[in-house]
């Protein structure tokens, strides 16, 4: 009896630090179909899933419920670092089912040592994680029966309903759907040891068109495109050419995708990536919509919305993201979520 109570007594305490090292969430307003959502396609979204973005990502999911005609035609997968400890998992899981209790979702488990030794450092330590890298390994991560999805970031509302970016077309042979800025400085996102090495910078002079700049973050991707491409292995080539011949690039996760799709991904309209509202990735300063309608808003750079409101330093635009905070505080009403119910 004695062994059992001491076995007991040490699951309890493990149980109590794993709920500790997360906040609580309060539960979400549930979302159903409306009347013409029969037949509707499953739409399958992916997004990370770790106690340092966990705030955001179910902001994030929910903006995307809130916004959809078919809420629950959509199913969730999210990606977790194998490196976490399973008490850490276990925490993050009651919290998306403390937020979501029917919410069609997976958990997939990323295995890190993938990546562990292509990573070289950046300008940022969050965008040298692992789980960074997670979104080159969808194609082997989501079963085979899926054959697209959306990967969306964790520092980003959707306003509009995602339907409409999940039809995207992709045409007979492109396996990535993104907004392009094709007025960005393309040459700035590769060093001057990339541009001088005459075999690396002809990469791009073959495409079907000039190469423009895209943002990982809102991604439409065909899975059997992309494993019949083998496109795993071709970021992966130039993650290993960054860690052990030249620094070819300074931002993380990024270069990769546009050494690889540069030229060749699908344009989508911008207002499905209002991105760079955590400004830059050094100081993340305060900015301004770009013009133009608007139906993703992405904090993408170093200022989040959480992190700025906590501090009591918002951005304007951070007021936007704040009604889809499912933080519980104490003392507060769950009832505030009606302003996006």
């Amino acid at each position: 009896m004695r062994v059992l109570a001491v076995a007991l007594l040490a699951a309890a305490v493990l149980a109590a630090e794993a709920a500790a090292e997360l906040p609580e969430f309060r539960e979400a307003p549930a979302f159903r179909n409306g009347a013409g959502c029969a037949g509707a396609p499953t739409i399958h979204i992916a997004m990370t899933l770790d106690a340092t973005y966990l705030r955001g990502s179910l902001s994030g999911v929910l903006s995307v419920l809130r916004h959809a005609a078919c809420p629950e035609s959509i199913a969730f997968h999210f990606v977790a670092s194998s490196a976490s400890p399973a008490r850490r998992l276990a925490a993050l899981r009651r919290a998306l089912a403390a937020a979501f209790p029917t919410l069609p979702a997976t958990v997939h488990r990323f295995d890190a040592r993938l990546v562990r030794g292509k990573i070289s450092t950046s300008v940022r330590r969050a965008l040298d994680q692992p789980l960074n890298y997670a979104r080159i390994y969808l194609a082997d991560l989501l079963p085979r029966s899926v054959s697209r999805v959306l990967y969306l970031d964790s520092d980003l509302l959707v306003v509009d309903d995602v339907a409409r970016l999940w039809a995207t077309d992709l045409g007979p042979d492109a396996a990535l759907a993104a907004p392009e800025y094709c007025h960005a400085n393309f040459t700035s996102y590769f060093t001057d040891a990339f541009w001088s090495h005459p075999e690396y910078s002809s990469i791009f002079t073959n495409r079907g068109r000039a190469p423009c700049y895209f943002n990982t973050g809102v991604m439409v991707i065909d899975l059997d495109r992309w494993r019949a491409g083998g496109y795993t292995v071709k970021l992966e080539y130039w993650m290993e050419v960054q860690k052990q011949e030249a620094r070819i690039y300074e931002l993380g996760s990024l270069p990769p995708f546009l050494l690889v799709f540069a030229g060749e991904v699908k344009a989508v309209e911008h207002r499905w990536n209002q991105h760079g509202l955590g400004g830059d990735n050094v100081a993340g300063q305060c900015r301004e919509l770009h013009p133009g309608p608007v139906s993703l808003l992405h904090w993408s750079g170093k200022g989040k919305p959480w992190l700025r409101l906590d501090a009591g330093r918002p951005c304007p635009l951070d007021a936007l993201w704040a009604p889809y905070d499912l933080l519980r505080r104490r003392g507060a009403r769950d009832d505030l979520l009606a302003a996006v119910a």
